[in-house]
């Protein structure tokens, strides 16, 4: 007979009762996370929460809410910090540093071996072309759902969906990101603040260059981005490059890892000229089917860039704003992220980065479904993302594409 919880011998931990971890036990701890992140930043989560606050009850469940409502705000992905902020609870800055380093080493490792494979050997055998064929097909409709699932939370009124409306179409016109992000959050700010005349007209002004810019007969036919042909000669970047795009990268990634990808395709396809958008689907497709954030492709993109050092170069600048936000200050960006001035600016960035998003999910269809078979896995993969919700779902679809590019050819 199973023992009545009421009578068990165990004590129950008093909620709020961080325990003091030895930093070797506190390290393999947060590897074992890492080791089973699988099916996305909601699966990743909720196993955290349910070991770290309903079984041993580190924290209360307000207070977990309250530290993801922080990090959801801010940009990284938000299962990587909240090991970093329990990995500080118990054991300082040492203890944040060693959880999160802890979380992302397995994926790092699968990562990195992959982008060595695949460096070396490539995917030049008929047979495994045709599985990745398929598998990018899979990842297209990957990145849609993310559009949806994102923009469900973000764009929830009409002004921040015009905002992701026209940084959809800033995108696709080749601006650099920055300015729609400054200009979606500048229009946000005056709506919230009640100052919706100055918005509407900067709105109107932002639609009609961007119509004019769209007419011009000058213009070239294919947009920037995904559609816009490889380059067809390497550029070899600097250690020094690859980390400013990694920590430039990662320091934009409002709403979730798959906001990273349109920032790190234009510094690696578009401007850098390191890799192929073939090559940056496939990095994609490899790490679809890993235990780890979605953000650990970019260890394959800094590969290609510079090899073994381009990869810890891309990879710690990238992860580095997720653990410099809670190791330097969580308490204070907790106060200030709720302010209304700065959380209103925010919210308005943040619809900006699901108009890239969906920009850069355009461009990934016009190059991927170019044949029949790519288009109906990519119809069947969308309805399964939007019909059922596993952790296992994303490994599975992966596979399952893979499958049947090979069954096909």
């Amino acid at each position: 007979m199973p023992k009545n919880p009421s009578t068990s011998s165990t004590p129950v931990p008093a909620e709020g009762s961080v325990p003091r971890e030895p930093l070797g036990k506190l390290f393999l701890r947060f590897l074992k996370f890492g080791s089973l992140a699988w099916g996305g930043p909601v699966a990743q989560i909720g196993m955290i929460q349910q070991e770290l606050v309903e079984e041993e009850r580190w924290i209360s469940p307000e207070q977990f809410r309250r530290a993801l409502a922080v990090y959801q705000v801010l940009p990284g992905p938000e299962a990587h910090e909240l090991c970093v902020y329990f990995g500080m609870l118990s054991r300082g800055r040492v203890g944040g540093l060693l959880a999160g380093l802890g979380f992302m080493l397995p994926g790092f490792v699968l990562m990195f071996a992959l982008s060595w494979w695949y460096s070396r050997f490539g995917l030049d055998a008929p047979v495994v072309r045709a599985a990745f064929g398929t598998v990018q097909a899979a990842v297209a409709a990957l990145i849609v759902r993310a559009v949806f699932r994102i923009g469900s939370h973000c764009c929830h009124d009409r002004w921040s969906a015009s905002i992701a409306g026209l940084a959809a179409g800033a995108q696709l016109a080749g601006v650099h990101f920055a300015l729609p992000l400054l200009a979606g959050g500048l229009f946000y700010w005056l709506a919230q603040r009640g100052r919706h005349r100055w918005a509407a007209s900067l709105i109107v002004v932002a639609v009609v260059s961007l119509g004019a810019w769209f007419c011009r007969p000058d213009r070239a036919s294919a947009p920037a981005g995904f559609a816009t042909p490889p380059t067809t000669a390497r550029s070899d970047p600097s250690l020094g490059a690859l980390a400013w795009s990694g920590l430039r990268s990662g320091s934009l990634t409002f709403g979730g890892a798959y906001t990273v990808i349109p920032f790190l395709q234009q510094d690696a396809v578009v401007r850098g000229g390191w890799m192929t958008n073939a090559e940056f689907l496939d990095g994609l497709a490899l790490s679809g089917m890993l235990p780890a954030p979605l953000i650990i492709f970019a260890t394959f993109v800094g590969y290609l860039g510079g090899g073994w050092a381009g990869a810890l170069a891309l990879t710690l600048g990238i992860f580095a704003p997720a653990f410099a936000f809670t190791l330097i200050g969580h308490g204070v960006l907790e106060r200030i992220l709720h302010r209304p001035t700065l959380k209103s600016w925010l919210e308005g960035v943040t619809a900006a980065v699901v108009g890239l998003i969906a920009a850069t999910a355009l461009q990934i269809l016009a190059a991927v479904l170019t044949q029949a078979l790519a288009t109906l896995v990519f119809v069947a993969a969308l309805a399964a993302l939007f019909r059922w919700s596993s952790k296992l779902l994303v490994p599975v679809i992966i596979a399952a594409s893979a499958l049947v590019g090979l069954l096909v050819s």
